[in-house]
């Protein structure tokens, strides 16, 4: 069953991951109209805007959660947002945050607008199949890189994933410009927690010149919703105090520390 449609047992609380690459010249204005909704919904967790876009972790009842998310919908330039669902038995965050931040991920480079155009995507099926078969739909060989910061990757990541240690996704420019040539002649799938570090790590890379890379639609918590774990070793990281969640989309502890 799909996280989403779980009937959620009483005091349960849903909670949310979701981003959008798109213009947002209001963005201060925009925060001060999302703190409003978001405190008198009593919904916790942090919503960062910039002028690129809008990146979203938002917990409470499935009710007010959903009805935030709808209310933003009405705005035209969210009206596709479609959020990750997961469920808690107690609220992962402390307080609200609504920040109006230069990038809604830091990566310091400039040059990468994913608003104007995104990198090809696969989704999980396909990234599950390719697993499975070893090579992609042309017979090329597949390899997955996780964009995502060192002590992310320790908790889990895809079998034989590239991992480069970095510390903060602002140096992953320069671990690619070291290592960009070993992906000659293979596909390269980036992939991270929800889809937003690797929509910009696989544009990137198209820039330096890797023609055959995608990004992972939805990131790991994606894949794991509609195919599970297969080929997945771990669980993965969250930046909240579930701290990880496993294959199912369940806390790797009922409580939060």
């Amino acid at each position: 069953m799909n996280p989403a449609e779980t009937p959620s047992a009483p005091g349960a609380v849903l909670n949310i991951s979701v981003y959008k690459f798109v213009p947002i010249p209001d963005a201060a204005q925009l925060r001060e109209t999302l703190f409003e909704r978001a405190q008198a919904a009593t919904l916790k967790g942090t919503i960062l805007l910039a002028e690129e876009g809008i990146n979203m972790f938002l917990a409470g009842s499935a009710g007010a959660v959903r009805g935030f998310v709808d209310a933003l919908r009405a705005d035209t330039r969210f009206a596709d947002l479609a959020p990750k669902e997961s469920w808690s038995t107690s609220q992962p965050f402390r307080k609200l945050l609504v920040k109006v931040k230069r990038e809604i991920i830091r990566m310091n480079h400039p040059a990468i607008k994913p608003a104007d155009a995104r990198a090809p995507a696969v989704d999980a099926a396909t990234l599950e199949r390719w697993l499975a078969q070893g090579h992609d739909d042309n017979g090329q060989p597949v390899v997955t890189l996780d964009t995502r910061n060192a002590f992310e990757v320790d908790h889990g990541t895809f079998d034989g994933a590239i991992d480069w240690r970095i510390g903060k996704f602002t140096e992953f420019p320069e671990a690619l410009r070291a290592h960009k040539d070993e992906f000659t002649g293979k596909t390269v799938v980036s992939f991270c927690t929800g889809g937003i570090r690797c929509e910009k790590a696989a544009i990137l890379m198209r820039e330096e010149g890797i023609q055959d890379v995608y990004q992972l639609e939805g990131g790991i918590l994606k894949y794991f919703e509609e195919v599970g774990g297969a080929h997945y070793t771990g669980q993965c990281f969250v930046f909240d105090e579930r701290e990880a969640l496993d294959a199912e989309l369940k806390a790797s502890q009922d409580e939060p520390r």
